[in-house]
């Protein structure tokens, strides 16, 4: 295994940003993934945005362990995307994803007040 994917987390005023410290999503890091998103998720109020800004490189396991992270949220909470880097937004295109999730350009951008 490469390296231990990490999440850590930022909280907001009505809002949770997700940090994923890891430059791959993928089958090797994929349960590893979802467990740490249940953990960071599981008793939330409050919107959260996964900050992808490190992440260059996202597979089917990890596209399908984002989704999960989706559905596990609590009723009603949103789970939106930030800083995708380009091949992983192009798997987001590719698969639809981008149309199930809101996509922030920018972290700072899903920070701000107005970013839900």
């Amino acid at each position: 295994m490469e390296g231990k994917l990490e999440l850590t987390h930022t909280d907001y005023p009505g809002l949770r940003v997700i940090h994923v410290a890891a430059s791959r999503i993928d089958s090797a890091a994929a349960i590893q993934f979802k467990d740490q998103m249940r953990a960071l998720t599981d008793d939330l109020t409050y919107r959260a945005v996964l900050d992808l800004s490190a992440v260059s490189f996202i597979d089917s396991s990890g596209l399908g362990a984002i989704v999960a992270s989706l559905k596990q949220m609590p009723s009603g909470i949103r789970l939106d995307l930030a800083s995708l880097q380009e091949d992983v937004a192009r798997v987001l295109r590719l698969t639809r994803m981008d149309k199930v999730f809101i996509i922030h350009d920018a972290l700072d951008l899903a920070v701000a007040p107005n970013g839900h």
